[in-house]
């Protein structure tokens, strides 16, 4: 009885510890663009470069904070010899010495200018010329200030401004990146769909043609049909098989390109679910026209680029030009050999300059930099008017296309209802004996026809309304905005 517990224990432990299956992921266009947004390789691109803008803006914000700083100088010792005019002759020399630096620097961000604050102590061993050795103290404080003047351009300020216009544009583009990709994967999830029905058309064809091949094979088995008429349902037969096979195929290249736009494996198992029912929506132009030319990022981004050509403008007109610089410092110097009265007899150090750069003559080359930037300015000018009517007129081309495929879904509906009734009455018609298998299948291919161009119809639809959508940056089904 053992024996028997044993074997059969043995027997169930390849089913108790057998991995499950990998099991069907099922998807709907909401979910599919969850997965979309975190795993895209563009998206995850995109992110990766907010990222960085976000870094260079806390980079730029932590330069114009105070800077601290600690340089050491532990041991330096020199030995040598060497001829000195005022001893008359060659002489040793040895030192021994340690020092160390402490700064603060803080920039001026009004001002462009900057504020240091240094201290510098040290200890040295000196051999004089009696050979004995001298020790020493000393340490140095000193509070300097530059500060350039005779200029417009701030570098500090417009370093700032700068990454923060980088970040800006970073953001936009990250969002239209999203849109773009909303857009994109909803056509793959909605070719797939397409690709699903028409394999579901396809089995229904096959089956039609079986049934068409059953009946047509009892009538010349009776008598009662022409052999050629068999021969000819069996091509149909062919025919209907080989459209589900081609069909099968459509459906699994549909799903591998969902999956690499998506950003999944290409070995995950997936099926779609959804609705493909179509509410129309009345739109009036001038809403939407309206909604994009205020809300659509691109012209933000050519207010970004026209706000960059001002400030290099206003850069290369600051350069070879009459530019100065102010520089003073104070301090306070100390030494002394004991440590403790390093400041009994202390050193003021004070130093004050003014600098003046007076280009006088360099050709033009002055000149010709700011005509270019001035170009380039104008440019930047004209390509954002330019972008408006581009927008303007893209909302109008998708605004006159929804309208019309409006008329395409109503027209594909009746066409279908028409297809269906017709061959339902023709296949009567080729039961009792009075139409060929030839004859029916142009109805069938018919009936194939209409089903394939009333589902094209309604996704063209919703992809059109996604795309004025993303034109627009108004969501019209839910008529709220699409960006805060």
């Amino acid at each position: 009885m053992k024996t028997k517990n044993l074997l059969l224990l043995l027997a169930l432990m390849p089913i108790v510890w057998a991995k499950p299956a990998n099991a069907q992921l099922m998807l709907t266009l909401e979910r599919t663009l969850e997965i979309a947004y975190e795993s895209s390789p563009n998206m995850i691109s995109q992110k990766i470069s907010l990222e960085n803008q976000l870094e260079n803006v806390n980079l730029t914000k932590a330069q114009l904070k105070s800077r601290f700083s600690l340089s050491i100088e532990p041991l330096t010792y020199n030995k040598g010899r060497g001829f000195q005019q005022l001893a008359g002759g060659y002489i040793d020399s040895e030192s021994l010495s340690s020092f160390g630096s402490f700064n603060v620097s803080q920039p001026i961000t009004a001002t462009d200018g900057t504020v240091t604050l240094s201290n510098r102590f040290g200890f040295e061993r000196n051999l004089t010329r009696e050979n004995n050795f001298v020790n020493s103290f000393s340490n140095n404080l000193q509070l300097s200030i530059s500060q350039p003047l005779l200029k417009k351009y701030n570098a500090n300020k417009m370093g700032l401004k700068q990454a923060e216009l980088d970040l800006e544009n970073t953001q936009l583009q990250y969002s239209i990146t999203k849109l773009s990709l909303e857009y994109n994967v909803s056509q793959s999830f909605y070719s797939l769909y397409s690709a699903e029905q028409s394999l579901i058309t396809a089995k229904e064809e096959l089956e039609n043609q079986q049934k068409s091949y059953e009946i047509i094979k009892n009538k010349v088995e009776a008598g009662l049909s022409a052999e050629e008429e068999l021969w000819q349902a069996e091509l149909n037969l062919q025919n209907a098989r080989s459209s589900v096979n081609d069909s099968e195929v459509s459906l699994e290249n549909s799903k591998d390109q969902l999956k690499q736009t998506i950003g999944l494996d290409l070995d995950e198992d997936i099926a779609i679910v959804t609705n493909i029912d179509v509410k129309t929506i009345d739109i009036e132009l001038e809403d939407a026209i309206e909604y994009g030319l205020q809300k659509r990022m691109e012209l933000r981004q050519n207010e970004i680029t026209l706000e960059e050509s001002r400030m290099n403008l206003l850069s290369v007109k600051d350069n070879d030009k009459i530019s100065g610089s102010l520089e003073f410092s104070v301090g306070l110097q100390g030494i002394n050999e004991e440590i403790n009265l390093l400041y009994d007899t202390p050193t003021d150090n004070e130093t004050v300059g003014l600098s003046l750069n007076l280009p006088i003559w360099d050709w033009g080359a002055r000149k010709s930099r700011i005509k270019i930037a001035e170009n380039n300015l104008k440019s930047s000018e004209i390509n954002y008017e330019e972008e408006k009517k581009s927008i303007e007129i893209e909302i109008r081309q998708s605004f006159r296309s929804l309208k019309n495929l409006v008329f395409q879904i109503e027209i594909a509906e009746k066409s279908l209802e028409n297809a269906q009734k017709t061959y339902d009455l023709n296949l009567l018609k080729y039961e009792n004996g009075d139409l060929t298998s030839m004859d029916l299948k142009q109805y069938s291919d018919q009936l194939t026809q209409q089903k394939h161009s009333l589902t094209t119809a309604r996704i063209n639809y919703k992809l059109g309304l996604l795309q004025l959508k993303n034109q627009t940056l108004w969501d019209f089904e839910n008529n709220k905005p699409v960006l805060d």
